[in-house]
């Protein structure tokens, strides 16, 4: 296997080539996690891995509280299927705190201010109640609260962290949290290894072929973490050496046939680009400055055969929508045609 395949392996088993599933919340919870601070680019990130799909569909799963918008795995938002919330956020929590830990300091947030936050919001949303941001720090004014200074995300981020919130359906055009509790009761509890194990099987499974340093950067686990998770489920998959690195992919993966005659335009933040420490088989080292920028803003992208081709932006208008392209070299009469 060389390399450059690796994108076609990574389009079947992402979904975003030969999709098999039917609902956004299998979509999620086949990928484990998406990650989704740019809400509308994650939407579509979902929605190119089902066919048919509408951005309504998407939104209703959301609303509904079938794929839950969090944070998690790494400090950042993520969409979860709300059957993995509790035991995502089990393993990888206590280390996203610990990373914000040092800034939290700097701003006063103390435990105790935490706790006190974390109830005031718990009794707010109790009953079925869904809030705005907005309304959520009323109440945390009206306690004596600062949520200046950035302080508001802290707190919002620790509540879901805590197992406290998670997203609710959106009201008139605006997110809400909700009590994570009454929006996804917890089941079964596993135990931490688990938690590792069942993680690993998920990444490999979803995004090799990959190695354990993707993994490790994707999960926020430590190295020792992810071959420990990796260790007690790589009976299910296989593994190439290509210049030192192993990557693993699932055993049942047959060769992917060379998709020449299809063109994707992937959202920002996509899970085929973010998830690798490594990109160099999708990309080449000297264009990925184009495609992330200097303060790690991740950009839409074009794939043509598996690899990224260049970078795209949408502009809605009132009447219109414009897509503009940008692509790294001028494309083959195939790929002109694609495109066009």
């Amino acid at each position: 296997m060389d390399l450059t395949e690796f994108g076609n392996y990574r389009l079947i088993n992402q979904q975003v080539e030969g999709a098999k599933f039917k609902t956004a919340k299998e979509i999620v919870a086949w990928m484990g996690a998406m990650q989704a601070q740019d809400y509308a680019m994650a939407k579509w990130a979902i929605g190119v891995r089902l066919p048919g799909s509408t951005d309504s569909l998407i939104e209703t799963a959301i609303d509904n509280g079938e794929v839950l918008r969090t944070h998690l795995l790494r400090p950042t938002w993520h969409f979860v299927s709300a059957d993995a919330i509790h035991w995502m956020l089990a393993l990888t929590a206590a280390k996203i705190k610990a990373a914000m830990n040092s800034r939290e300091k700097q701003l006063g947030l103390t435990e105790d201010i935490f706790t006190k936050s974390n109830t005031i919001m718990g009794n707010a949303l109790s009953g079925g109640k869904h809030l705005t941001r907005e309304l959520l720090l009323a109440e945390l004014k009206k306690a004596k609260i600062a949520v200046d200074e950035n302080r508001a995300s802290h707190l919002l981020a620790r509540g879901e962290l805590d197992g406290i919130l998670c997203s609710g359906a959106t009201q008139n055009g605006k997110q809400t949290y909700a009590l994570l509790e009454e929006r996804a009761p917890q089941t079964r509890i596993l135990t931490r290894e688990e938690f590792l194990a069942k993680l690993a099987h998920c990444y490999f499974s979803s995004r090799g072929p990959a190695t354990i340093q993707d993994f490790a950067w994707w999960s926020g686990l430590s190295l020792t973490e992810a071959r420990q998770g990796l260790e007690m489920t790589k009976a299910d998959f296989i593994s190439e050496t290509i210049d030192s690195q192993r990557y693993w992919f699932p055993n049942s993966s047959g060769t992917p046939k060379v998709v020449q005659e299809r063109v994707y335009l992937l959202p920002a933040y996509d899970e085929f680009i973010i998830c690798y420490a490594d990109r160099r088989a999708v990309v080449p080292y000297e264009e990925q400055s184009r495609l992330i920028s200097d303060n790690g803003i991740f950009r839409p992208i074009i794939i043509i055969d598996g690899q990224v081709m260049g970078i795209w932006k949408r502009t809605i208008k009132k009447d219109q929508v414009l897509v503009e392209i940008n692509l790294f070299k001028a494309p083959d009469k195939t790929g002109r045609n694609l495109i066009v």
